[in-house]
């Protein structure tokens, strides 16, 4: 659902820019609290893994398709301040490398994508696993965030689009169009979160921020410590993310090619509705990674590989910065 260039008028795009900076700025802040020796090192690869199921859009009806979102994804794997960083690291290596998304509309999409699905995706969980804990609830919770960030998104989208788009709508069938078909997204992006979820869970639920503390204390020499879920892994989660990112290369560069190349929700709703011409070009186009490849004929194994590298690389940095901040305020 990546909103391009033109759609948005200046005072909607600048507002919304306003919003994503001072979003970000508070998640800067408050990753402090969730970057910690487990989860920085997760930082780097959960945007990378939301990069590369990006690029895997699915068929969810007659000529549509759907890609994950990744809010309730990582705001569940590394906490919701940290998670928004991770999908706004993802946003704009997209926007600046591949010309997904438009430059002047990044902090729409940041907003929508980012703390939008953040939001509504994280209190979802945190209301589910109040009700019912364990593994299984876990994954469910995970399920149900994930599927009902996605409609929050789209239609906070329309929303925007009546305040200050740049093509007339009658809000209650754009309405209904984004809603409906992103509903559908929504049931995909939540078979993906928590299979993922799960499967982490499975090796590594150390690894998962939403399940800390909720795992059965651990009972040693007959007295309950900290819960199983807090307690690290012997060995240190090197191999689990080495085998992680191994996933997530193959993911982009091998799996990248199966993808549905039909419109996704966003654009064939904006054709249905009539508002698909306000698109503008986007002004990196010309540039060798535009388009995932597609622009200047680059192999998009290439282009799934380097977008994983620089995400890894980008979002790796800035929770490694977050880290390090942290502990020298402490020490």
């Amino acid at each position: 659902m990546h909103v391009p260039d033109g759609f948005f008028n200046a005072a909607v795009s600048v507002s919304a820019g306003v919003v994503a900076a001072a979003g970000v700025a508070v998640c800067l802040r408050g990753a402090k609290r969730e970057l910690d020796d487990r989860t920085a090192p997760m930082a780097g690869l959960v945007a990378a893994f939301v990069f590369a199921v990006q690029m895997l859009n699915f068929p969810v009806a007659a000529g549509t398709s759907g890609h994950l979102l990744g809010g309730a994804l990582a705001a569940i794997l590394v906490g919701p301040y940290t998670g928004v960083l991770c999908i706004a690291v993802v946003l704009l290596v997209q926007g600046l490398f591949f010309a997904d998304g438009g430059l002047t509309a990044l902090g729409v999409n940041i907003t929508l994508m980012g703390l939008v699905t953040v939001l509504v995706g994280w209190a979802v969980f945190r209301v589910v696993t109040k009700v019912a804990r364990g593994k299984s609830a876990v994954a469910v919770a995970a399920f149900l965030a994930a599927l009902l960030s996605v409609p929050a998104s789209a239609l906070a989208f329309t929303l925007l689009f009546w305040v200050g788009g740049t093509a007339p709508i009658d809000i209650a069938a754009v309405a209904g169009a984004m809603g409906g078909v992103h509903l559908l997204i929504g049931i995909g992006e939540g078979l993906i979160t928590a299979t993922t979820v799960g499967a982490v869970l499975a090796v590594r639920p150390d690894l998962v921020y939403g399940y800390r503390g909720m795992a059965p204390a651990l009972i040693v020499n007959g007295q309950p410590v900290a819960p199983a879920a807090a307690q690290p892994v012997k060995g240190g989660a090197g191999p689990f993310l080495l085998a992680g990112l191994g996933v997530t290369a193959i993911l982009a560069s091998v799996v990248s090619y199966f993808a549905s190349s039909s419109p996704d929700g966003l654009e064939s709703v904006a054709e249905e509705k009539g508002f698909i011409g306000q698109a503008g070009d986007h002004s990196l186009g010309a540039w060798g990674l535009a388009e995932y490849g597609e622009a200047n004929g680059v192999p998009l194994w290439i282009v799934g590989l380097v977008g994983v590298g620089i995400t890894l690389l980008v979002a790796g940095a800035i929770g490694y910065a977050v880290r390090r901040k942290k502990s020298a305020v402490e020490a």
